[in-house]
């Protein structure tokens, strides 16, 4: 009886506790309520909406009926209509579209020659989801009743860039340097800080002449060091061990995850300025690395989201780094033409170092 009164009273001092403990209690209700409206709201494996740009050199009613069609099936979303084969080319490296419709000027005769594709489909096979979607394309298009050899001579000829092979490692590789990052940087750099202040080594940090800023410009700089290490044997064991290609200046790549790296060591110097442990400091983490990975476009089609989801993954460093760096690495970009991406990374950076010093000195008030 003595035993289940202490067994009761340590029950009662974890309820009290956990009560008091506001972040456990909203992580107890807000990672499953969390996942239950990602995966049922968010998560679409259907591919929708891919962007997509129209060269149609015949400019017959016969080829803007296949474009409507193709578009009509949801698939595809026409933003543009481009002069030649070779801006497809450049919008898609660029990362602008995911899908290249080209047109040639005889597409009316093509179509009563069985053994020649009217059209050629141009799919960014650096991203695996999108693969997919040129056997439903292919499919729309023979039963869009612009050939009369439907059953037996197929209309498009894709192409497929970057990828061709379909191979899942390199699609995925240069993606997981993203989550990679993501984890380990906030976690190490949020759980540092709450050491630093429970051990009381951050009250004689501050005594001394350092400033804020200078001292979590301190306080980050070995992490972009470790960062960058990830970041090389990555590369390295990609390249070895799965023949990922570096289509990019390798120069690109360490400066897009220099970038990356920093606006996550920033986010975890925001996280350590609104928690009070480690403990709770590895539950925000991992709070935010779950929709990171799931919206991102890392693992699901971004663009089969719904919109309010999309405005949620716009919010995260991940989503615009697995664009550059895909874009670096499998297609060949430059910075140039990647700069819109970079420069949104480039805020992340400013916002959250701003956050992060005005929340500190006012902890320390």
């Amino acid at each position: 009886m003595k035993s289940l009164q202490r067994i009761l009273a340590i029950i009662r001092k974890e309820v009290q506790q956990l009560r008091r403990d506001r972040l456990t209690f909203g992580m107890i209700i807000g990672i499953p309520v969390l996942q239950l409206l990602v995966f049922g709201y968010a998560i679409n494996m259907d591919v929708r909406d891919l962007d997509a740009a129209v060269v149609d050199m015949a400019g017959t009613s016969a080829s803007r009926q296949l474009v409507m069609d193709l578009s009509q099936s949801q698939i595809i979303s026409i933003k543009t209509q481009a002069r030649d084969a070779s801006e497809l080319e450049l919008l898609m490296r660029r990362g602008e579209i995911s899908v290249g419709i080209y047109i040639p000027s005889d597409f009316d005769r093509r179509l009563t020659q069985p053994d020649r594709a009217a059209v050629q489909l141009l799919i960014d096979g650096s991203d695996t989801v999108v693969q997919g979607a040129a056997a439903q394309l292919a499919q729309v298009a023979q039963q869009s009743g612009t050939s009369p050899y439907n059953d037996s001579a197929p209309i498009l000829e894709v192409r497929t860039y970057y990828n061709p092979e379909r191979r899942s490692p390199v699609n995925t590789v240069p993606g997981l340097i993203g989550v990679i990052l993501t984890m380990t940087m906030i976690l190490f750099t949020a759980v540092a800080i709450v050491r630093e202040r429970e051990r009381g080594n951050l009250e004689l940090l501050i005594n001394t002449p350092i400033k804020i800023p200078e001292l979590m410009l301190a306080k980050i700089s070995p992490y972009v060091l470790i960062g960058l290490v990830q970041v090389s044997l990555v590369l390295l064991l990609g390249h070895y061990l799965f023949e990922v290609p570096m289509r990019g200046s390798l120069l690109d790549v360490y400066i897009v995850t220099l970038a990356f790296i920093i606006a996550n060591l920033a986010l975890g110097l925001v996280i350590s300025t609104m928690v009070s442990t480690q403990f709770q400091a590895m539950q925000l983490t991992f709070f935010i690395l779950l929709p990171s990975i799931l919206l991102s476009g890392f693992i699901f089609p971004f663009a089969g989201m719904p919109r309010p989801a999309q405005m949620i993954a716009e919010a995260l460093p991940l989503t615009h780094f697995i664009r550059l760096i895909r874009g670096v690495v499998l297609r060949g970009a430059n910075l140039q033409e990647l700069s819109g991406e970079l420069a949104v990374l480039g805020g992340f950076i400013a916002v959250l170092m701003f956050l992060a010093i005005v929340r500190f000195s006012k902890r320390l008030d």
